[in-house]
This record gives C-alpha cells, structure tokens and sequence, in this order.
C-alpha cells in the first residue's frame, strides 16, 4: 500500500487557505441529512397523534424517542471520535490510521450494540423509572421499546461510518446513508401505522427497519472508498498501543459530557412528565420541531470538525483560524433565520403536528421559548464541533460538568416561582452555560495544538 501526500490519496487538500465554499461543501449536504434526523421524530408524532388515542400515545412515543437518543448519545463518540480522529488522519494524509479508525469504531459498535440488546430488560425499567410517566404513557413507551432496541448493533454502526465519511471530507456519503434510513423510517411510519394498524409497535418496526438497510448501504460505501483509495488492513495499524490509547481517552471524555448533556434534557424531558401528560406532550411537540433546525445548525459544527481536524493533523494553524471563522459565520446566519421560521411558522407547525386541543394550546404557551433555541444554541454547538476536530475532549468534559451544576442550579429557582417557563429558561441558559465555559478554554486548546503563534483565533493573520 501506498501513503503519499494527501491529495494523492484523494484527501482535502491542506495546502491552501480555507474559503467559504470549503465550508459550504460539508456544511450543506450534512444540513439536509440532519434535516431529516429529526423530521423522523416529527413525522413519528405526527403519525401517533393524527392516529388517534389522547396525549398519552404522543408522550409515550416522544419520551420512548428520548430513551434511544438518550442510549445513543452514550455511544456519541462513535461518531464523534470517529470523526476527528479520521480528520486529523486525512490532513496529514495517513491512509492506513483512516482505514484503522473505521474498523476500531465498527468492532466496538458490534460488541456495544449487543450489549444493549442483551440488556434490554434492565435499561427500559431504569428509564420509565427515571422519566416518571402514567402508567398508560409507560405502557406505550413499552411497546416502542421493544421493538426498537434489536436495531441497536445497526444504529451504532451507522454512527462510526457516518462519522468516519465526514472525518473524510465526504459529507456527500453521510448524507445518501441518512437519507436511506430516514427516508425507509417515513415511508414505512406512515405504511406501518396507517396501512397495517400496527399503531407504535409499528413506528418502532420502521426505524428498526431503516437502521438495519442504512448499514448495509454504509458498507458498501466504505468498501468502495478503501478501494479507491488503495488501503489495506493492517494488524499492526490496528492494535497500535498509542493510537488506541488515544481513541480510548478521546471515547472516554466524550462518553462523560455526552452523559452530562444527556441528563440534562432527559431532566427537561422528565420535569415536563411530572407536570402531567399535557405538559410532557407540549413539551414533546415543540422540541421535535425546534430539534429539526437545531440538526440542520449542526451542519456548519460538523465541518469545522472536519475542517478544524485537517488543520490539526497538517500543523496548518492558519486554516485553524479560518475553520473558526467562516463555519461560525455561516452558522450565525442560518440561526437567525431559523429563530425566524419559527416565530412566523411555530403555530401551524403545532397545528399540523396534532388535533390535540390542548396540546395545541400548551405548545402555543410555551412557543415563543422554542424560538430562542437556535439563536442560543449556535454558540456551544460550534464549539462542539471546533473541540471536537482538535480532539479537545478533556476540555469539553469538563466544561460539561460545570455547565450542568449551573443548569441544576439555575432550575432549582426558576422552576418554583415559573412553573414549565421555569423549566424552558432552564435548559436555554444551560446552553449558554455550555458555550461560554467552551470559549473560556477555547485559547488554551489552540496553543497546546499549535504553540503561542496561533492567536488571535478569530480573523486573518
């Protein structure tokens, strides 16, 4: 096997400075396939609550719906890691540590995959113990769940190649895998449900369905990348005690702020449950309209991972600069437009979603909230995305930690006084916690990658 340079290997090229195109060219295909991440989740609750059976079916599918995000969000690094990791690679045009990572992140999304069917049982009554819902929203949670969970080696898989095709610069790849899955997931929703009358179980049938079609379309993608490129495996390559040293330290910080995130909105979520199904289905609603543009912002995140990760692994502290600069440019103004879709468009997103009187009233209450979500998100977001190519994750551990005592903090006093305003505030600023705790410590991880002379961050040098 050969390793040349990196534009030999059909790598991003490292040799000129970034411009805007550079970051559109990930950014966009990964906007339109984040689009339909949660789109699935919308068309889901759409389909139960246009299906008939109260607000007990909406909330049992959306909190069913968390469990899963919140049991993937634990495995985030396979994507994440995968991809800064795979980035660092491709900038200094390592061929060999490219076709390695892929195959470390797929035979630890096997095994993990299989534990979690193997405990299934366990991870469904610790969640409906900890979500606190009615019993008829458990009983729907249940139905969901059990369907679900045998996707899991699937759905974990497809996180490592997704991760792995965007570390590459190919976020064309990422976005055919999640528009086969997602696509598969509508489709069948809506035939599952409303053709067969196989009510949740159904929904749950058709992401089980997509997940497994999904990665075996990433297969091949891969097998025919590694072709392209002339990569061979190697043992040697793959067992490297210092390249999986590092994998194991990156995986395991991420896996700790992921955790921190993830009881962060699975409180928002159960605070919402215990305030009854009418609050836990407004809330429901509304976070599975505002999440379709929080996945799409993600976008522009993903390429200053990759764009910030080619940057790294070339030692090119000028195209560090410019990552930062242009993706969080072209992220501000997607976010204001965003928040502005959804202060004209949030009602009859809501209207469209159910036929639920109620529901439709609470989410109308609680709208202007969702709104802000974009606007203050942006920041912790981009953040994300720059500490993740720089494999910063020591950094974004901790940080995780610091903005959750705020968040539990800011939530134990407005709650009281505000009721479910309480609990929205609350999770907003616990984004703004997160993004200036980031930016804090955002200087430090540029010198530790590039030494004193990479400041400023922000414009030309």
């Amino acid at each position: 096997m050969t390793a040349g340079p990196a534009e030999q290997q059909g790598l991003a090229g490292v040799t000129d400075r970034l411009r805007h195109r550079d970051v559109t060219s990930i950014a966009l295909p990964i906007i339109l396939s984040n689009a339909t991440v949660p789109l699935v989740g919308y068309v889901d609750t759409v389909v139960i609550g246009r299906y008939g059976g109260g607000a007990h079916l909406i909330g049992g599918v959306a909190l069913a719906a968390i469990i899963f995000i919140n049991i993937y969000w634990i495995f985030g690094f396979l994507r994440m890691g995968t991809t800064g990791l795979t980035a660092q690679a491709a900038g200094a045009g390592d061929v060999p540590e490219i076709f390695a990572n892929l195959i470390r992140a797929l035979a630890v999304a096997a095994v993990a995959g299989l534990a979690l069917v193997a405990a299934q049982g366990p991870l469904l009554d610790l969640f409906l113990w900890l979500m606190g819902g009615s019993e008829k929203v458990n009983e729907a949670v249940r139905d969901y769940f059990q369907v679900r969970i045998w996707g899991a080696p699937a759905a974990l898989a497809n996180f490592a190649m997704v991760g792995w095709f965007i570390g590459l610069g190919r976020a064309n790849i990422a976005f055919a895998i999640q528009l086969i899955l997602n696509g598969i997931n509508i489709v069948l929703a809506v035939a599952f449900v409303f053709g067969l009358g196989l009510g949740v179980p159904g929904v749950a049938a058709a992401i089980l369905v997509a997940e497994i079609s999904a990665v075996i379309a990433g297969g091949l993608f891969a097998w025919h990348e590694l072709v392209a490129r002339n990569a061979e495996p190697g043992a040697a390559k793959l067992l490297d005690a210092e390249r999986i040293k590092t994998m194991v330290a990156v995986n395991r910080d991420v896996i700790i702020r992921t955790a921190c995130l993830i009881f962060a909105f699975s409180f928002f979520a159960s605070q919402g449950a215990r305030a009854g199904d009418l609050a836990l289905a407004a809330n429901a609603v509304l976070m599975s309209i505002a999440m379709i543009f929080v996945y799409m912002l993600d976008g522009f995140a993903f390429a200053a991972e990759v764009l910030v990760g080619q940057a790294v692994g070339a030692k090119r502290p000028d195209r560090f600069r410019d990552a930062i600069r242009l993706s969080t440019q072209w992220a501000l103004v997607f976010a204001l437009g965003f928040s502005l879709v959804l202060l004209l468009g949030g009602g009859l997103m809501i209207d469209f979603t159910t036929d639920e009187a109620p529901v439709r009233e609470a989410a109308r209450t609680y709208l202007w909230w969702a709104t802000m979500i974009p606007i203050v998100g942006i920041w912790c977001y981009q953040l994300d995305g720059i500490f993740i190519g720089a494999t910063g994750t020591r950094q974004m551990r901790n940080m995780a930690m610091v903005s959750v005592a705020g968040y539990l903090v800011v939530w134990s006093i407005l709650t009281p006084a505000f009721g479910n305003h309480g609990l929205w505030a609350a999770i907003l600023i616990f984004l703004a916690l997160r993004a200036l705790t980031l930016a804090a410590v955002l200087p430090a991880l540029a010198r530790e990658k590039f030494g004193e002379g990479v400041l400023p961050l922000w414009g030309r040098r």
